[in-house]
């Protein structure tokens, strides 16, 4: 059996285990759908297959509006707004908070801040900068253990914009001061 062979089969058959595999192709109504289309089946000689929709849509066909293959599983859109949320926190881990406002990050993401900070909020119960903060600290704290680095290098590199804000924030998340972790891990050594 060939490919087509297969994906045809599963089309006749509105496989779910292919939805979002493959997307098919209708020549004569210039429409493209999921293989689990409820509408009627077009013929074999009339379908063609494709790996993505965007493939599909560069071929000069439109998505169907009963099985909306936009929202196959494994893109985007099915996946709702926590893809969304999964990429801010890509580019919060990469820095984008440390230098810039939250608003730059929206920006970036094609939304505006306040739904960026609902989105934070529905998905992880707090804001973009209080995540920003938490990973800010992680990484100071592991630098702190495990570097020789100046507390000065630290917090810059850790993503703080001055010491003074790093010794604040630290002391009021773990109680004490950074430069007692640090004598911490001399006693340890």
């Amino acid at each position: 059996m060939t490919l087509f062979d297969v994906y045809n089969e599963a089309r006749l058959r509105r496989d779910p285990e292919y939805d979002g595999v493959f997307f098919v192709g209708v020549k004569t109504t210039g429409i493209y759908c999921r293989p689990i289309c409820p509408a009627r089946q077009p013929l074999t000689k009339n379908v063609t297959f494709y790996p993505t929709a965007a493939a599909a849509e560069v071929a000069g066909l439109r998505p169907c509006l009963r099985c909306r293959p936009e929202t196959a599983p494994f893109c985007p859109a099915w996946m709702g707004t926590k893809t969304t949320v999964e990429r801010a926190l890509k580019l919060i881990e990469q820095g984008a908070l440390d230098q810039s406002p939250v608003s730059e990050l929206a920006d970036k993401l094609g939304i505006g801040t306040r739904h960026l900070n609902r989105l934070f909020q529905k998905h992880l119960d707090a804001t973009p900068i209080q995540v920003a903060q938490t990973l800010r600290l992680q990484r100071a704290a592991r630098m702190l253990r495990e570097t020789e680095d100046t507390m000065v290098d630290v917090a810059f590199q850790s993503g703080f914009g001055s010491l003074r804000q790093f010794n604040t924030v630290f002391l009021s998340v773990y109680g004490f001061p950074p430069s007692r972790l640090r004598r911490k891990r001399v006693k340890a050594l």
